[in-house]
C-alpha cells in the first residue's frame, strides 16, 4: 500500500525563521513574554488582595494624575462605564481610591488616591520599575530613548496627545 501524504501546515510558526511568514513573530512572541513578565509579579500581589489587573491600571492612572476625572479615565482605558464602576467600586470601597467631586463642575467626580492606594501602587510598581531598570542599563546609552520611541509608535497616534498630557513623552 502506498504511503499516504502527509498533511502539513505550510503556515507553521514553528517552521523556519520566525518572520518567515512576513509576520514578526519573533517580536510578537518577546512582547508576549515581556508582559508576562512584567505582570506576573503584580498580578501575584493584586491576587491576595482579591483584585486584578484592571485594578492595577486604575491605580496607576490614578497615582499616576491625581484628580483624574472618571471620564478621562474612561477614555484612556477604553472601557465601559459599567466595567469601570465594579472596578472602582472595589477599589473605593476598599480605601485605596477617594472619589470627590468636581469644584467647577459638581457633575464631575474626580478621582484620588489614598495613603493605602499610594501604598500599594508603590509596591505593585516596585518590581515592574526594577525590571525595566535592568533591562534598559543592558542596553547602550540611546536604548532607553529608543525603547521609549518604540513604545509611542506602537501607540494609535489619535492617543498621542493623551500620552503628552500624561507627560509620558517627556523623554523623547
Amino acid at each position: 500500500m502506498p504511503e499516504s501524504p502527509k498533511n502539513v501546515n505550510k503556515a507553521d510558526i514553528n517552521s523556519g525563521h520566525p518572520t518567515a511568514s512576513g509576520l514578526p513573530l519573533d517580536i510578537m512572541g518577546l512582547f508576549f513574554f515581556a508582559y508576562r513578565d512584567f505582570t506576573g509579579d503584580a498580578d501575584a500581589l493584586l491576587e491576595r488582595q482579591g483584585f486584578g489587573r484592571a485594578h492595577h491600571r486604575v491605580l496607576y492612572f490614578v497615582n499616576l494624575r491625581p484628580g483624574m476625572p472618571v471620564a478621562d479615565l474612561l477614555d484612556i482605558l477604553k472601557i465601559t462605564k459599567q466595567s469601570l464602576a465594579r472596578v472602582l467600586r472595589q477599589l473605593i470601597d476598599n480605601g485605596y481610591i477617594e472619589q470627590k467631586t468636581g469644584h467647577s463642575d459638581r457633575r464631575q467626580r474626580l478621582l484620588f488616591a489614598t495613603d493605602k492606594g499610594r501604598s500599594l501602587f508603590a509596591t505593585l510598581s516596585a518590581t515592574q520599575a526594577s525590571r525595566i531598570d535592568e533591562a534598559i542599563a543592558s542596553l547602550p546609552p540611546e536604548g532607553a530613548r529608543m525603547v521609549r520611541e518604540f513604545l509611542v509608535r506602537m501607540v494609535e497616534p489619535s492617543d498621542h496627545s493623551v500620552l503628552d498630557r500624561l507627560n509620558l513623552t517627556i523623554n523623547l
